[in-house]
């Protein structure tokens, strides 16, 4: 998401419209969680009914499974690149301020100010004036939605300390190392498994280290995807991925969705709306849940790098300025949601179509308002 403007190649366009199909689901996912489906966000409306619960909660699943680990992996893969050329101080320079800068401004105005309408619609409950709650607010540390940020500020410097401390060379790129093959992803898929599940036995889905606002569950598959990530730019895979390859982990995607993950679903009990016994614990659906995540997100990355190759590798005017837009459509999505969410709280409608139509608005508004604001004089730096 985070990756510098100046690495530019007409190779890799795909990877920037795969960018924004991933921030697209980012949003889409938030409201999700607002009209019914599994999920902690700002704004939550009301309870839904069991088949609009069950579509927003796979659709919430299937997302989790892949978009914010594909993230870090194409973090990871413009990272080392970075590195080399901009030398380990200049490179943590450059990351505190692309990074830290939205991360603050975020965290002590952004997140406080949203909390007003929020108040005012009777969301949140507070019964004291506003300059009490921004009070309580500055007295304690809060990090909002832009964990991503932070997170990969950490792996930044850890990957710096790394270079420093057992690899001060810059290693070169080789271009002829094996390509691992469907046996490789299948086993590190269910290693990814099972590691989530032990996780997440003390730290269920949901359970946040709330001073970093960070949900450790996910974290196994953030971790590995980002040193995956470095290791495919260190090794020049992204451009050698089979397209045989592609093609058979993208049916592999469409079984685990289409057939699994329903089976799952209904044989585990979440019909009923308690989806506890999936989130963690030693429970034979999170076992299962975990190992479907892992191998869904595996086989629909390897599948999108391939199709997006082959059939998405191309920018005009309008992707182009969408892909530049990505960054600042993921700092301001939050915001954007809430306040859409809110304005539409009086329209009654089936959740579903009540999703759709906030889709709809709030995809295209996103952009809109991110354009804008990236081509500020102070946010050009940067957005």
């Amino acid at each position: 998401m985070t990756e510098e403007k100046e690495v530019v190649s007409t190779r890799l366009q795909y990877i920037d419209n795969i960018r924004i199909l991933l921030i697209t689901l980012v949003i889409m996912v938030h409201l999700s969680v607002t009209y019914g489906g599994v999920g902690t966000w700002y704004y939550k409306e009301g309870r839904p009914d069991v088949i609009s619960f069950a579509v927003l909660t796979m659709h919430n699943a299937i997302s989790q499974s892949f978009f914010m680990g594909f993230f870090f992996l194409i973090s990871g893969y413009f990272t080392p690149g970075s590195c080399d050329r901009k030398g380990f101080w200049r490179f943590l320079k450059d990351r505190f301020l692309r990074l830290g800068i939205p991360l603050l401004c975020y965290d002590f105005v952004i997140n406080p100010l949203l909390a007003y309408p929020l108040i005012k619609a009777n969301v949140f409950k507070f019964d004291a004036p506003f300059h009490r709650f921004l009070t309580r607010y500055y007295s304690q540390f809060h990090i909002g939605s832009l964990w991503f940020l932070e997170t990969l500020l950490i792996f930044a410097v850890l990957y710096v300390l790394w270079r420093i401390w057992v690899k001060p060379a810059a290693p070169a790129v080789q271009s002829n190392t094996k390509m691992p093959g469907n046996m490789v992803v299948a086993m590190l898929a269910i290693a990814l498994g099972i590691v989530s599940f032990v996780v997440r036995i003390w730290f269920p889905i949901g359970w946040t280290f709330a001073p970093l606002n960070l949900q450790f569950c996910f974290f196994p598959q953030y971790i590995c995807l980002f040193i995956v990530g470095i290791a495919v730019y260190r090794r020049n895979w992204l451009l050698h991925i089979p397209d045989a390859m592609g093609k058979f982990w993208l049916c592999v995607a469409i079984v685990f969705i289409v057939i699994l993950l329903p089976a799952l679903f209904i044989s585990g009990g979440a019909l009923t709306g308690d989806v506890s016994s999936y989130t963690g614990g030693f429970h034979w659906q999170s076992f299962a849940y975990s190992v479907w995540e892992q191998f869904a997100g595996a086989s629909i990355i390897v599948g999108l790098l391939v199709l997006f190759r082959k059939r998405f590798n191309k920018q005009r005017r309008l992707r182009k300025a969408m892909s530049a837009s990505v960054y600042t459509v993921y700092i301001i999505q939050s915001p954007v949601i809430v306040l859409l969410a809110l304005a539409m709280k009086n329209i009654r409608l089936y959740p579903l179509l009540k999703f759709a139509l906030a889709a709809l608005i709030a995809v295209p508004l996103c952009f809109t308002l991110a354009n804008i604001i990236r081509k500020l004089p102070l946010a050009r730096r940067i957005l």
